[in-house]
Parts: structure tokens; sequence; C-alpha cells
């Protein structure tokens, strides 16, 4: 099943690149949200088959702390770095990502990981990275809890792809990404629960899963007030 506009979004808002980072920079915080860590924690999903899944995992799994960075490049009309998955990889084979992994113990922190993760599948170096602060822990069906940083990031950077773990590199507008009109959400069943999840296709890249639900994240706590 398909909602292409959720019935209780606004009409697109519209702001500037300079009004998308000075609101970042208002709500966002580099304070660690609880549950990144905590088996008990469960990040809240506003979608009771999400947050029955996460319940069900939570007993199932481990808690695996991972890390991604929310590259926003500072053009006139501002993208997003994304990077699609190598095919031969055993897990999410070809699927678009956040530049990311698992936060490692030598981490100091979750953004030190993101930074780290980006540098080594993009080469994004952190001297083109202005970290802004952390959207919400997300967690996801596989035991991982994942915490994003929205950074801003200075056009100009050189970038080389790590074959072993990215097929590619590629930019997306963020206007594209921020309007609700592109946020389709599907239905499926987990052990006879209907749970949503997004979706945003582009071209021919076809976003979805927890890369466009931390992306709704991100639409939710910037451009609605």
């Amino acid at each position: 099943m398909t909602d292409q506009l959720l019935k209780s979004d606004p009409a697109p808002v519209q702001i500037s690149s300079a009004e998308f980072f000075a609101r970042s920079a208002q709500r966002l915080t580099f304070k660690v949200p609880a549950g990144l860590n905590e088996a008990d924690v469960l990040p809240p999903t506003g979608d009771h088959g999400n947050d029955r899944m996460l319940q069900i995992i939570s007993q199932e799994l481990p808690v695996k702390p991972a890390a991604v960075l929310i590259p926003v490049v500072d053009h006139a009309e501002p993208t997003v770095l994304l990077t699609q998955r190598s095919a031969h990889l055993s897990s999410h084979a070809g699927q678009i990502s956040f530049p990311g992994g698992k936060i490692d113990a030598t981490d100091a922190s979750p953004l030190d990981a993101a930074l780290r993760e980006a540098h080594e599948e993009i080469g994004l170096t952190r001297d083109f990275i202005e970290p802004i602060g952390y959207l919400d822990v997300y967690a996801t069906g596989f035991g991982f809890r994942i915490l994003p940083t929205v950074a801003r990031v200075k056009p100009g950077f050189q970038l080389w792809v790590n074959a072993s773990e990215v097929d590619e590199v590629f930019e997306v507008p963020l206007k594209f990404l921020m309007d609700p009109i592109n946020h389709q959400r599907h239905s499926k069943e987990f052990r006879g629960v209907p749970r949503s999840y997004y979706a945003m296709p582009f071209a021919e890249r076809y976003i979805w899963g927890a890369t466009a639900g931390i992306l709704r994240v991100l639409y939710e706590r910037i451009y609605l007030s």
C-alpha cells in the first residue's frame, strides 16, 4: 500500500539555504540522545507497527550503535551527498545510504565515527565539513540504532570511492528531499502487524528504508515549526 502524500502534511515549506542552516543550528545539539546504546530505551517512531517491531527486535538482537553523516552541500541550491552501497556486500547491497557505519570503540563520539566513515567511504575530508548537530536516534529492524549528524559541507571537495563499500556517490537536491509530495509511504507486515516505511524515488535512484526515514525526520525537525 502506498500513500503518496501524507494527508497530515501542510503545503511544502520553502526556506532559503541560509534559513535551513540557521534552523538546524537552533534546533540541533551534540547531546547524544537516549537510546543509542540502551536496549530498553526505544526511540518512538509515531507508527504503532514500527514501535511493535522495534520492541520485538530489541529483545532478540543486540543493540548495534551506528552513526551516519547527512552532508548538505552549501551550493546556491543545496544538495545532499548520498552513496550507493556496493552490490557485493552481504547486507543492504546496492541500497542508497548516507556515509556512515558502526561506532567503533576507538571513536571519541558518534560525530567522530560519522566523520571517520565519511572519509573512509568517499574521501570527504573534515576540513570541508561543519558539523551542526544530531538528529534523533533512528532504530531499524536489524538492531541498528543510527545517530545522524547534520553537517554543512563546503563545495570544492575532491571525492574518491572505497570500492569495497561504495559503488557510487551522488548529490540530490535538498529541495526535492524536503518536499513532502515526494515522501511516499508504503506498508508491509512484520509478523502479522502492518508497519510503514518511506520511499523517495529520484530519477533512477530508489531512496527508501532507513535513509528515507532519516530524511523524513530531518524534514519534520527543520521544516515543520
